[in-house]
């Protein structure tokens, strides 16, 4: 889009103010004309002169200046710190009084005592330059907490000294901001560790595991030697062959509830990020074990909504700016997010980032968005379910995964025992176990209590 094309409703504005200034000075000047009073012709000649001048000046001086942003990194991690250097020119002949610059940030991305972004500087100066000057803006963002961040685009204002005309227009394109989620050590996630990953006992045979033998029968044609039991074959005097258990090397598929209803304002951010935060450590854990690892989400990526909301290449206000640049609340896209498991540094990336963008939304609930992805979903692996209220509908399919075969996990996010038990009462009657994600200190001892059982 071009920068320098303003909005219909932004020229029709300007042509209307202008519009009123004319009709203003050609009433003045007929009045003193009719009338025949000099004062009166002077005061219009003058009038008109001043607003001509004064709309030559600031239209001028709003094209003059040139803004372009040095792109710092593009990805960061949590606490590291993101320099942002703006550089403004101007490329007009004429001096600009005064110039009010402004880099515009998500206002989600600023609340909170602790903010997602802490700025370091000044984002917003007031400048003047000369013909040919250049002055440069820096600040720097500490990264806080894991988002995918707009950071721009730089709003440019200036006017004549009067303030009879005001020119507001886009200096620098955005830049955007991806951090990463925090990975927390989790001890006792080794290549022996059985549930929910490593060796689990399925309903329907994919492999036989030759540790395992749950009996013996009389040899058939085909059987390998090896499967030969010696000690039975003695004792009767025919072949007989063993019996291994079926089982298969399972990952986990991790589903994480980021809906509006099941994650309360009130806790907000500090839930939803231990959430994260737990899918992100196990996805790296059954990384490093090279075990398969997926993603199931009824969350929103924040790619996806600034993809498709874009931003705005010219404003007229600054207000109009900052509110196009706020999230919507409602989110009418109802896709879910659904990673296949896989294998390897490239999905294990692509994971991580999907973690880093996903935010909450009011789009599909735990129940539907399984309905969804059910079809989709790697039978092979364990489900690891993490949500903070688990509501009737979630605990049936939950249930019915079970009963299906499915190996099932929950883990309640929730620091009250009372809401836990609330949440674990239909789940655990149904065989499903459950842990309680109460803090950070919890992750890597939840982590060791599912390895252990």
């Amino acid at each position: 889009m071009n920068a320098a094309a303003p909005p219909a409703d932004s020229r029709q504005a300007a042509s209307e103010g202008s519009f009123k200034w004319i009709a203003l000075g050609a009433a003045v000047l007929l009045v003193g004309m009719l009338f025949g009073s000099s004062l009166l012709l002077y005061t219009a000649y003058s009038a008109i002169a001043v607003v001509a001048v004064s709309r030559w000046l600031t239209n001028a001086w709003s094209v003059a200046p040139r803004a372009h942003r040095v792109s710092g990194p593009l990805e960061a991690e949590i606490g590291q710190v993101v320099p942002i250097e703006i550089e403004i020119q101007n490329t007009g002949k004429v001096l600009i009084p005064w110039l009010l610059a402004e880099d515009l940030l998500p206002r989600d991305a600023l609340l909170y005592k602790v903010p997602a972004l802490q700025i370091e500087g000044d984002r917003i100066r007031v400048i003047s330059l000369s013909a040919g000057e250049t002055d440069t803006i820096r600040y720097e963002i500490k990264c806080n907490r894991r988002g995918y961040y707009q950071i721009g685009p730089t709003v440019l204002e200036t006017g004549d000294l009067m303030g009879l005309n005001r020119r507001y227009r886009v200096g620098a394109v955005p830049q955007y901001l991806l951090v990463m989620p925090r990975v927390v050590p989790l001890h006792g996630y080794d290549i022996q560790s059985r549930r929910p990953i490593g060796e689990i006992r399925m309903s329907h045979p994919l492999m036989d595991d030759p540790t395992r033998i749950v009996g013996i029968r009389q040899w058939q044609p085909g059987d390998p030697m090896r499967r030969v039991h010696w000690s039975a074959t003695a004792r009767t005097g025919e072949l007989h062959s063993k019996i291994y258990e079926a089982s298969s090397i399972a990952g986990a598929t991790l589903v994480i509830d980021l809906h509006r209803d099941t994650n309360p304002r009130q806790h907000e951010p500090v839930r939803s990020e231990l959430a994260i935060t737990l899918a992100a450590s196990i996805s790296n854990a059954l990384y490093q074990m090279n075990q398969p690892f997926g993603l199931v989400s009824n969350g929103r990526d924040a790619a996806d909504r600034i993809r498709t909301e874009g931003f705005m290449t010219d404003y007229r206000t600054r207000d109009a700016a900052t509110q196009h640049l706020k999230m919507h609340e409602v989110d009418a896209h109802l896709k879910p997010v659904c990673l296949s498991a896989q294998r390897g540094p490239v999905h294990y990336r692509d994971v991580h980032r999907m973690l880093a963008r996903l935010e909450i939304t009011d789009g599909l609930n735990l129940s539907q968005t399984f309905l969804e992805v059910e079809s989709r979903l790697s039978r092979d692996t364990t489900l690891i379910v993490i949500v903070q209220k688990c509501d009737s509908s979630t605990a049936e399919v939950l249930a019915g995964f079970k009963r299906r075969g499915w190996a099932v996990t929950a883990i309640i996010n929730t620091f009250e025992v009372d809401d836990y038990s609330k949440a674990a009462g239909p789940l655990v009657a149904s065989g499903i176990a459950v842990m309680q994600l109460r803090d950070e200190a919890s992750l890597a001892m939840i982590c060791r209590a599912l390895v252990e059982r």
